[in-house]
């Protein structure tokens, strides 16, 4: 059952909220500290790393996409230029990130952003009944189908992730 949004709701949890997506929300306190948010996230709330997802934005021939892969892997850039027809990818600039989505870098949920990307899931993803993924701050996830992340996302599924 999607959960009410409430006056601390992110622009995540309205999109899903409007969209009538089931979704759980996990908050937890994060520790700046921290050297992986994504990894931190998958301890705290006792998931396996392969089941929380980071949202990474890259510049792919110049246009800006959202990758989403497994908090314990890294981003293959040659893999999501491929996905989305490109040429050549490179990681964006965390200012520029921060900007076009309106999340923080840390925070940056897929869902809810300020311009729609094109945006390309891992397809390991498809493995799991639910993903976790930024619910648009630091220390706070969202769980929800993977079926409802592409859909919500208009992302399209590829092998986009490497071993960390």
């Amino acid at each position: 059952m999607a959960k009410k949004s409430s006056p601390g709701g992110t622009p995540a949890t309205v999109a899903l909220t409007r969209a009538g997506v089931a979704f759980t929300t996990h908050s937890y306190e994060h520790d700046p500290a921290a050297p992986s948010y994504g990894l931190e996230a998958a301890e705290v709330l006792g998931l396996p790393p392969e089941q929380v997802f980071k949202t990474l934005l890259a510049d792919v021939d110049g246009a800006l996409v959202v990758a989403i892969v497994p908090v314990g892997g890294k981003l293959d850039l040659k893999a999501l230029a491929a996905a989305v027809g490109g040429k050549r990818a490179a990681m964006a600039d965390p200012h520029v990130a921060e900007r076009t989505t309106g999340y923080v870098v840390g925070g940056i949920s897929p869902l809810g952003q300020r311009k729609a990307l094109r945006t390309v899931l891992d397809e390991t993803a498809l493995a799991f009944d639910a993903v976790y993924v930024s619910g648009g701050r630091r220390g706070f996830d969202l769980g929800l189908a993977p079926t409802d992340l592409v859909a919500q996302t208009s992302a399209v599924t590829a092998p986009i992730a490497r071993e960390g």
